[in-house]
């Protein structure tokens, strides 16, 4: 895959995650779902890179489709974090669209390399 689209993005995901779980951790004093979407949010890039390196096809194929359920994930400890007030619009905003973008490429690639 070398430096593609999907891992310099989940790579700039997982860096924002880390620093929004600090953040929530360090002023809001808030731990378990922050723990839940760092957890989430950094698998994201951890199983496209392993995919890069997958024992065949299927194993690829299977990495992404897991990358894709974290990213979901992910969305959810988002909309609960906004929902309860424990980040703002703009700090969502920014990471929702991230996001989606991600469930989007990775959607695209499974579909590409399930067609090959």
């Amino acid at each position: 895959m070398g430096e593609s689209i999907l891992k310099i993005k989940s790579y700039a995901f997982a860096v924002s995650i880390v620093k929004l779980s600090q953040r929530l951790v360090s002023v809001k004093k808030e731990y378990v779902l922050s723990k839940q979407l760092l957890r989430s949010g950094t698998a994201v890039g951890a199983l496209i890179r392993e995919a890069e390196f997958g024992q065949s096809k299927a194993d690829f194929i299977h990495k992404l489709s897991i990358s894709l359920k974290e990213a979901n994930e992910s969305l959810y400890w988002l909309d609960l974090l906004k929902d309860t007030k424990y980040i703002d619009e703009k700090q969502y905003k920014s990471l929702f669209e991230l996001n989606k973008e991600l469930v989007a490429m990775l959607v695209s690639s499974i579909k590409t390399a399930k067609r090959k």
